[in-house]
């Protein structure tokens, strides 16, 4: 099976480009990591101008929630699906920041493989990537670590959410084996809930932290933001799974 090219069939989220050598524009993710680096802050300069932010810390809450559901995600749903990912450790991913909200590209420099059971993920997603990513903008910016982590909750389980209806029971099961092997306070940041309308059947997430994206010139509330309440989310993401087709 070729995950990468099965990846990309899930939608443009998951789709991973191959750059070996940064250029124009592509920056090295692991040259995110350090908190002192230009990378680091041309990244959030490109949020904080893209979507109007006011303030540091919250570009910072921002970013990490749109680059777990963006950039690492496609690990997680190949994983969920497929039991190997494609190999999205820092020093092997590149990222094109986007004039608008959010990132423009994803790429590897290599097309590689990786495969284990969840704890290797969970070592190589989120304590070899998204963990020091979180450290290094928390020192940045002094975004708060729980608001930091809250957005790789919440971008993680964009991964286990979005895709097709017939691999809802699969990927239940593989986000709550995902959670139990992250850092504890994880679980007590969002909660992934399956509705069902008719014969639609759906994985939604409910944060339990905010980004604070609502605060940006060209930002707005989020729909699963803990700033909505609990039911008046659960009947928009309903209403999203009566309108599918």
């Amino acid at each position: 099976m070729d995950i990468y090219r099965t990846l990309a069939s899930y939608g443009e989220r998951y789709r991973l480009q191959v750059v070996p050598e940064p250029g124009e524009g592509w920056i090295a993710a692991d040259r995110l990591l350090d908190h002192r680096s230009p990378e680091l802050a041309a990244v959030l300069d490109a949020e904080r101008v893209a979507s109007g932010q006011v303030s540091a810390h919250a570009t910072a809450l921002t970013v990490m929630a749109v680059y777990a559901g963006t950039v690492t995600a496609a690990a997680l749903l190949s994983w969920a699906l497929h039991g190997r990912w494609p190999d999205l450790r820092p020093g092997n991913v590149l990222v094109l920041p986007g004039e608008e909200h959010g990132f423009d590209g994803v790429a590897v420099r290599r097309e590689e493989v990786e495969s284990g059971d969840v704890d290797d993920l969970v070592e190589q997603i989120v304590h070899g990537h998204l963990e020091p990513l979180a450290a290094a903008m928390h020192l940045a910016t002094k975004a708060s670590l729980h608001q930091l982590r809250g957005g790789i909750t919440h971008g993680c389980a964009a991964a286990f959410s979005a895709a097709r209806a017939a691999d809802v029971e699969q990927r239940e099961r593989a986000h709550k084996a995902f959670v139990a092997a992250c850092p504890p306070e994880y679980a007590a940041l969002g909660e992934l809930v399956r509705l069902r309308e008719g014969e639609r059947e759906g994985l939604f997430y409910l944060r339990e932290s905010c980004c604070l994206y609502y605060t940006a010139e060209h930002g707005g509330l989020c729909a699963s933001c803990c700033l909505t309440s609990r039911d008046d989310r659960l009947a928009a993401y309903r209403e999203v799974l009566r309108s599918r087709a």
